[in-house]
């Protein structure tokens, strides 16, 4: 009789472990997710910067200076429900931009362009990974919230489900080829 309440209690102590060493690595994963979405952030107000300046530069046309700062002001500018088309637009703005090589050309010989073109290829460059990254994070804790035994025991708390951020985030390939 003691013998067998002793091995309930292991076995007891054992799930117990092994459901906190799960809510742990839960808990892991949305502080990864928290970290991976302030990088976005960054990355995501550093591209729209960066087209904002260039766009109030005077290096660029008329016609692609206006396009691009109300593509970025938008990006910077929008709400979190709106946040996903807002930078999607923005993205689209800059391979409207720059799908001419010669424009990227332009801009590369105007007074500062070729550190402004350097810096615009480096946001826009960063952003893919940086949305890579936390959708990685994302799915990961999804997956692991799916498991019965997170639903089961509620270890997931009263934490929402993360969303994934899906944007069109393709660089202009003009603007990235000449960097390469």
């Amino acid at each position: 009789m003691t013998a067998t309440l002793i091995w309930i209690l292991v076995v007891l102590v054992a799930i117990g472990l092994y459901l906190s060493w799960t809510a742990g690595r839960l808990d892991r994963l949305h502080a990864r997710i928290d970290a991976a979405r302030a990088a976005l952030d960054a990355q995501l107000l550093r591209r729209a910067s960066v087209a904002q300046e260039l766009a109030t530069s005077g290096v660029l046309d008329p016609a692609a200076s206006i396009v691009l700062y109300e593509a970025a002001h938008a990006a910077r500018q929008a709400e979190e429900e709106q946040r996903e088309v807002a930078e999607s637009e923005l993205s689209q703005a800059l391979r409207a931009v720059f799908a001419d090589p010669q424009q990227v050309d332009g801009l590369r010989e105007a007074p500062g362009g070729e550190e402004a073109a350097h810096e615009l290829t480096e946001a826009v460059r960063r952003v893919p990974m940086a949305r890579r990254f936390h959708n990685d994070a994302v799915g990961a804790a999804r997956r692991l919230r799916e498991h019965r035994k997170v639903r089961w025991f509620r270890l997931a708390g009263h934490a929402p489900f993360p969303p994934a951020f899906e944007m069109d985030d393709e660089p202009p390939a003009a603007l990235v080829d000449r960097a390469a």
